[in-house]
């Protein structure tokens, strides 16, 4: 039985998970964690998540470290916000659990610092900006698409919700950085946000990246490969945040397994090259 702790337990996502998890034959929640000196401390998380007690109250974070190792949790799951699960995942690792993150907007400071905690503390980590299995599958679609249509104008467009803070999204970003990896050009050179006035010819090399926010999109995410006389668009669409959640769950599962001391993706945990 895998035992799992859930940051952020009485949000959209959290509440998802903790209902799900809850579904599973061979996993339980074990832990609820709010944000400091939340006012839902003492609360049923079932309850908070819309179904029966589970018999796990919501803490605040500052009690982290006591959750986790009262509740002998093995894995921690986490959708919040970046500056908060960076803090999550330095506590978690020092207390050797393992995790498993989708939260996004992570600058690259703030990813260096997953990755030291995860290695320093050698435990097991599944960091994906989309858990969701199709987008993965999208990914590794873009990654062999990439270099066959080198020559094409790369456009990539997401679209979300209009309660989401961060732009552009991290699935985007990441479709972004796996199509110039592949084209071995430089992100910082080549990214192109949204196009305002006089800005000149489009360049061969650039990679444009649009945002749309907008009513309760879940996410839409199109990369477009545009050549003369022709177009490629693949496209990926969430209908329903259930989406993330089956993602999650096969992370939760792959978790014990994970290889100890890095960030592993959900290439791996799906058997993606």
């Amino acid at each position: 039985m895998i035992k799992v702790a859930v940051t952020g337990a009485a949000g959209r996502m959290g509440s998802g998970i903790i209902r799900k998890v809850t579904e599973q034959d061979d996993m339980e929640v074990v832990a609820a964690i709010e944000m400091p000196n939340t006012s839902l401390a003492g609360k049923d998380a079932g309850l908070q998540a819309g179904i029966d007690e589970i018999g796990v109250e919501i803490v605040g974070s500052e009690n982290l470290e006591e959750a986790l190792k009262s509740s002998g949790a093995d894995v921690l799951v986490d959708f919040t916000i970046a500056h908060a699960a960076v803090e999550t995942i330095k506590r978690a690792t020092a207390c050797g659990v393992n995790v498993v993150v989708g939260t996004t907007g992570f600058s690259d400071e703030q990813m260096a610092q997953n990755i030291e905690n995860v290695k320093k503390n050698n435990v097991g980590a599944i960091i994906s900006s989309n858990m969701a299995i199709g987008v993965n599958v999208f990914f590794n679609t873009l990654k062999k698409l990439a270099p066959l249509l080198y020559d094409f104008d790369i456009e990539i467009i997401e679209a979300h919700h209009n309660q989401k803070k961060d732009a552009p999204s991290g699935t985007a970003m990441t479709a972004f950085e796996v199509i110039a990896g592949e084209l071995n050009r430089d992100t910082e050179e080549v990214g192109v946000y949204g196009r305002k006035g006089l800005v000149g010819k489009r360049t061969s090399e650039e990679i444009g990246v649009h945002a749309i926010r907008g009513g309760d999109i879940v996410g839409d995410h199109t990369v477009m490969f545009v050549g003369d006389g022709e177009r490629l668009e693949v496209k990926h669409q969430a209908h329903t945040r259930e989406v993330f959640i089956a993602g999650v769950i096969r992370a939760i599962r792959y978790s014990p397994d994970a290889e100890k001391g890095v960030v592993s993706s959900m290439n791996d945990v799906l058997g993606l090259e």
